[in-house]
């Protein structure tokens, strides 16, 4: 590791610069598969010998993350042939009285509290395949649904310690930050961005979510007991769904990785559910392995920026910009980390950010647990989090979600996406600006 670190030219810097810009316009663009022009970034950075090949299998690819997501997919599409997820979409779409509107602000909080309490991946594999159910059944387009759930993960997400990675990341960097701690400094502004984003989303789609008073009778007459297909296989489907969510909220108890929690209970549902080896390879059909390429090429990509010293550079440029005064320091940690965390996985952003606030702290002789401090640390929070709504590629969520509508037939683009995220993001961010502001600058 210590010889790659070694071997950096001006060369591996340029290269890196331009195999990132490059791979991300063909992502942007879609002028070939994403996860053909992730890996393929990939590959270059490590032929070009910009990333080793070891450290960026051993180091760079998140292996938690897809061994995560692998595990629910794995869950999820063996729980969805019982049909459980049609009987929730009918249940809720009937409470909703077959309303779009009603039903869309229904799935966007449910995603919203899930996301602050599991995984976000996890709420969204859980959310979707209902979502589609419902669409289904009143003959609308999902897209709506879709980026309002995905837009509602990423809000969610950040409001509390077990939300969101980088949360995960600040909180173990900073013992004094508890889970109460974020709850309290981070759910009241999630909540009225919450609030403010709903509100938007109301009024952008309100034309297209119109459903014909037949479609909505229809849906009033159907039975949703109907649609259980296989009730033995979804009792122990829910039960071991129920305990892997358990795992997952006992993660600080059990000291059990997110991960290993998943693919634990998709290898027992894989054992006690399913009977035949044809029931198996459908079972391992469910994993969406184009998705799990992108995560791979693209955690390889951003390992390539950071070996290279490009992020580390970005990060402590725009802090030595501040000259240690606290309140420009917030602003521009929020705003650097909303716009970086849209582009890049905030995972390595955050990882970079971290020791760089510590040392501003011990900089300006202050503790790492001083009031001033823990302002720049809820501003990180809240610009790495938030931040992953401004692009397909800004957070996991998106691109699980891209993925799966893709396989039902609702391809949406890099730019649909971005023309509803991109200033849903900036809106989130000047909320973020003027909470900071009134709730801890005013009265430094």
């Amino acid at each position: 590791m210590h010889n790659a670190i070694q071997h950096i030219t001006s060369f591996h810097v340029y290269a890196a610069i331009i195999i990132f810009i490059i791979t991300y316009f063909l992502i942007m663009t879609e002028k070939i598969n994403r996860a053909s022009a992730a890996l393929l970034g990939a590959i270059l950075m490590v032929l070009l010998g910009i990333v080793d090949f070891n450290k960026a299998i051993m180091e760079h690819i998140q292996w938690e993350t897809i061994v995560l997501l692998m595990g629910m997919m794995i869950l999820v599409g063996i729980t969805n042939k019982t049909g459980v997820f049609q009987y929730a979409a009918i249940k809720s779409a009937k409470i909703a009285k077959g309303d779009p509107v009603r039903i869309l602000i229904i799935l966007s909080i449910l995603t919203g509290v899930g996301s602050a309490f599991l995984d976000n991946v996890t709420t969204v594999l859980l959310i979707v395949p209902v979502t589609f159910s419902i669409t289904t059944i009143l003959n609308i387009n999902p897209f709506p649904f879709l980026i309002s759930e995905v837009l509602f993960s990423n809000i969610g997400g950040t409001a509390t310690l077990i939300g969101d990675p980088p949360n995960i990341m600040i909180g173990a960097a900073n013992p004094h930050l508890d889970f109460n701690a974020f709850l309290l400094n981070l759910t009241p502004v999630i909540l009225i961005i919450g609030v403010v984003t709903l509100g938007i989303l109301v009024l952008i789609y309100r034309k297209k979510l119109k459903v014909e008073d037949s479609k909505k009778q229809e849906l009033m007459s159907l039975n949703e007991k109907d649609y259980i297909q296989d009730s033995v296989l979804m009792k122990k489907s829910l039960t071991v769904l129920v305990l892997t969510i358990l795992g997952f909220t006992l993660h600080s108890v059990l000291h059990i990785d997110a991960a290993m929690v998943a693919i634990t209970g998709a290898a027992v549902l894989l054992v006690i559910g399913l009977r035949s080896h044809d029931e198996v390879e459908s079972a391992f059909d469910s994993v969406e392995w184009t998705t799990i390429i992108f995560f791979a090429g693209l955690f390889i990509l951003v390992g390539g920026l950071i070996d290279v010293g490009i992020i580390k550079k970005l990060a402590a440029g725009a802090l030595n910009v501040t000259d240690g005064n606290i309140a420009l320091s917030a602003y521009l940690i929020l705003w650097i980390s909303g716009i970086a965390s849209a582009v890049i996985d905030n995972i390595p952003f955050v990882a970079t950010m971290i020791p760089l606030i510590q040392d501003m702290a011990h900089g300006m002789g202050m503790s790492p647990d001083s009031a001033q401090i823990n302002v720049l640390w809820w501003s990180l929070a809240l610009g790495a989090c938030l931040g992953g709504n401004g692009t397909l590629i800004g957070a996991s969520a998106n691109v699980i979600v891209a993925g799966m509508a893709v396989k039902k037939g609702h391809k949406f683009s890099f730019m649909d996406f971005l023309k509803i995220g991109a200033p849903i993001t900036l809106v989130s961010l000047l909320i973020s600006t003027l909470y900071i502001f009134l709730r801890y600058l005013l009265f430094l």
